[in-house]
């Protein structure tokens, strides 16, 4: 028998809000159709516009909120809710790390069919403001002139802006001093339908040594290349590299292979704890280097090293986890498919005196299985996948070694719990799961978990 669904494009209803989505967005039911309602929050009694109909749900748009939250606030960035960027500023902070723990809870309990008070309280930073020291941040065109600013919420519209809340102050400067050259420049935005045009993106990072401006073009030199050069020093005394970016593809990537030097360093420097770290242009670095730190703490916790291990890192990326870990043990092997992550990994391992890290540019799928058949074994495994989650031959060849202990850190707890699953199959089962908030203003959170070997 075919279901009626009770709700339909373009119609107004009452819903009272339930819960949070894993985006962020309120979740309802109306005559048990659920229905997912963007900047909601729970508890609220809303009148919803409905704006999408599926056969399982709907999505709806706020008209009027009836029954506010008492943890709903006044977002203080004037194009919230337009920009994509945030999904949560209307909430208070306090409630925001309780809603993220919360759920981590539901995801472990649901998909992970583990005990949701394994599950710890989310760890915050001090501020939840400012705090991405890294920004990418496209050009567009508004009323016949150069733009800054970031993607709508669904869409690449451009919503103008240079002030961003969530984005180190160092970022903001370097956007506002580059949407003023691109006009008086004239340098023409990139139209990603046309793919005419020739300035794509800005990217801002800042570093302890100092800051990079990266400017990502269609074209191999940049017009007036000097007079950027030296409106930007004049401008902003603390970038200490200046470099275009060679993008000429039709493509959403954001940079391309080829990087020109304008002006200064090659890279430059930052640091999680008292590991320092060199960034190129292409190199991958945490965007909240506080919090970054809270969650490799955790992590270091959770392997419980006494300084005779051997340390397995599956996904180690540039090595900032097995560097991390690499002091307080005897070996640390980091494996990861992308080769220039491995030469950064190696370049910072040279850098920071550390001698006992080994990178290997594999597929962790193929190189674990082939390190159990080596006879290596590993008395600490750690995971810190992509949002994906662990291939299952990682997983299968880790638990052959038999480590004590497994340490798993996640952007996507979905996956993790996924993961635990197929972990407890093989002889694993998680103790303890800790959020941290990376990314607040934003529904993402960090989740690192500790997973022991079962006895018997």
């Amino acid at each position: 028998m075919k279901q009626t669904v009770p709700v339909a494009k373009g119609q107004i209803y009452t819903i009272t809000i339930q819960g949070l989505g894993t985006s962020g967005e309120g979740v309802g039911r109306y005559e048990g159709f659920t229905v997912f309602i963007p900047f909601a929050l729970p508890e609220e009694e809303v009148r919803v516009k409905i704006t999408l109909v599926k056969k399982n749900y709907a999505v709806g748009e706020v008209i009027e909120i009836l029954k506010p939250s008492e943890h709903r606030v006044d977002p203080i960035c004037p194009v919230y809710g337009t920009c994509g960027g945030c999904q949560l500023q209307h909430v208070s902070y306090e409630e925001q790390l309780r809603l993220k723990t919360q759920n981590v809870r539901d995801i472990m309990e649901r998909i992970g069919k583990t005990n949701p008070d394994l599950v710890k309280p989310a760890l915050g930073p001090e501020s939840p403001w400012h705090y991405r020291n890294k920004m990418q941040i496209p050009v567009g065109v508004e009323k016949g002139q150069a733009v800054l600013g970031f993607y709508a919420r669904g869409s690449h519209a451009i919503v103008p802006c240079t002030n961003c809340a969530i984005q180190d102050d160092g970022n903001n400067q370097i956007s506002a001093v580059c949407e003023r050259l691109l006009r008086e420049t004239k340098c023409q935005p990139y139209n990603e339908l046309t793919g005419e045009g020739m300035i794509r993106h800005i990217i801002g990072r800042i570093g302890k040594s100092g800051w990079m401006v990266i400017i990502v073009s269609t074209a191999k030199t940049l017009p007036q290349a000097e007079y950027w050069v030296s409106e930007i020093r004049k401008h902003l005394p603390n970038v200490t590299s200046i470099v275009l970016n060679h993008n000429p593809k039709k493509t959403n990537v954001i940079m391309g292979r080829d990087c020109t030097l304008l002006w200064g360093e090659e890279t430059i420097t930052d640091t999680i704890d008292e590991l320092q770290f060199r960034l190129s242009p292409h190199s991958f670095f945490q965007v909240n280097p506080e919090q970054t730190t809270v969650l490799y703490k955790k992590a270091l916790e959770f392997a419980q090293l006494i300084g005779e291990e051997t340390v397995i890192d599956a996904y180690c990326g540039t090595g900032t986890i097995s560097l991390f870990l690499a002091k307080q043990v005897k070996h640390v092997i980091g494996i990861e498919i992308v080769e220039p992550a491995i030469v950064d990994a190696k370049a910072n391992a040279k850098r920071n005196g550390i001698t006992n890290a080994e990178f290997i540019a594999a597929d962790a799928a193929k190189e674990m299985p082939a390190l159990v058949k080596r006879g290596v074994k590993a008395d600490v495994v750690v995971f810190d996948p992509i949002r994906a989650g662990c291939k299952e031959e990682v997983l299968k060849a880790a638990a052959t070694m038999k480590p004590a202990r497994m340490v798993y850190v996640s952007c996507n707890p979905a996956s993790m719990a996924r993961d635990i699953v197929v972990l407890r199959e093989l002889g694993y089962e998680v103790e303890i799961v800790q959020p941290v908030d990376m990314f607040p203003m934003t529904s993402h959170v960090e989740v690192v978990s500790k997973l022991v070997k079962i006895k018997g």
